[in-house]
């Protein structure tokens, strides 16, 4: 394995300059030609002449060894970007938007947000090389502040600027393993704390009601049910087809599918009732749910038939997945089992449902009183 020593160079004006030597040489990341050195742009007097030039020659010497330190743990897994003198002149905003638009659906929209509040705090140019923790902090400040995109009179709120600093971290995670930054900020950085939200659930009682009324929309109602009967995301639902459809005696009815919002790939048991819903099996290639599609025009439609059933809670589609969970959770199904059916990679993210049952448990509770 490669040693990286501390060495010094005579120089002019009676100085001495370090340089780090590594042995054996290792590859430039740029050309592939092999190199020894790194010149720190260090140096020390020979004769110290007061007390500045000693206290030059102490930091220099502590700099220069902390620097010798750190490489050897770059190479040691295998980050030789401290090499590449372009990646260091690159532009850290640019390598954002380059991220943001790999994303898709509504997470590349929250990407995009994010990269327009990190454009409007740095100005619109950051290089990797003047990009620190001090500088990660202060855009953790600028979020707690700004004004939404979508409206001058109102701050973010807690959970967007969350969301927006997450994906702050995550870029910094990987700049530093393409070789863009020499150390992990994103590990040197807190992140923002997430607001406990109030997740919106239909009840049994209200789930009936519905399923009992008519949509404008019928594929949209369709749509949702499934949704509250497996727990699955409007993503996944709308890209569904038949071929992700499987039975088998022993197994029964189950889907085979990639997350859209995680790509982990999921078998996913679905009820008899589920699959019923879904109607008469077309071609493999063919969408479940013919005519689904997102749109703002959606959630008046949702609106309209939620009325229709006397129901006046501020419920969204994503709400359909929050009452599979709920439910499940008080009919008895154990929190680890409706993670899994989820598709959850943590547990923490399930236990939010949790506190929902422990609130209406709660209420229930609170149901039966004696008169004294």
């Amino acid at each position: 394995m490669t040693k990286v020593f501390l060495r010094q160079k005579k120089i002019s004006g009676n100085r001495h300059s370090f340089y780090l030597d590594f042995y054996p040489p290792i590859a430039h990341p740029d050309t592939g030609k092999h190199t020894r050195r790194e010149f720190l742009g260090l140096y020390t007097y020979d004769k110290p002449k007061n007390p500045i030039d000693k206290k030059q020659n102490e930091d220099a010497k502590n700099i220069a060894e902390n620097t010798r330190a750190k490489r050897q743990l770059e190479i040691q897994n295998k980050h030789f970007g401290f090499l590449s003198k372009d990646k260091q002149r690159a532009d850290f905003i640019e390598y954002f938007k380059d991220l943001a638009d790999k994303r898709k659906a509504s997470n590349h929209d929250n990407w995009i947000s994010a990269y327009h509040h990190l454009v409007k705090f740095s100005g619109g140019s950051l290089p990797f090389n003047d990009l620190d923790e001090n500088i990660c902090v202060e855009f953790r400040e600028y979020l707690l502040k700004a004004k939404s995109n979508k409206s001058e009179y109102k701050t973010l709120s807690q959970n967007s600027a969350h969301g927006y600093f997450n994906k702050l971290k995550a870029t910094l995670k990987q700049a530093y393993k393409d070789g863009y930054l020499l150390i992990d900020l994103n590990s040197k950085i807190e992140r923002i704390k997430e607001a406990e939200t109030e997740r919106q659930f239909l009840t049994m009682e209200e789930l009936n009601t519905l399923a009992n009324k008519e949509c404008t929309i019928p594929v949209l109602k369709k749509a949702g049910l499934f949704s509250a009967l497996t727990g699955l995301r409007f993503s996944d639902i709308e890209k569904l087809i038949w071929g992700q459809v499987q039975y088998s005696k022993s197994e029964g009815y189950s889907l085979q599918f990639r997350q859209k919002k995680t790509g982990g790939v999921e078998v996913a048991p679905i009820s008899e009732q589920a699959y019923k819903l879904l109607g008469e099996p077309q071609e493999p290639t063919q969408k479940v749910f013919q005519n689904l599609k997102y749109s703002t025009q959606n959630n008046t439609y949702l609106k309209e038939w939620l009325n229709s059933a006397g129901i006046r809670k501020h419920i969204t589609f994503h709400c359909f997945r929050h009452t599979f969970a709920t439910l499940q959770l008080s009919f008895g199904t154990d929190l680890y089992t409706v993670s899994k059916m989820l598709g959850h990679r943590e547990i923490r993210t399930t236990q939010q449902y949790a506190k929902v049952i422990d609130k209406t448990k709660q209420v229930a509770a609170n149901k039966i009183k004696l008169e004294f």
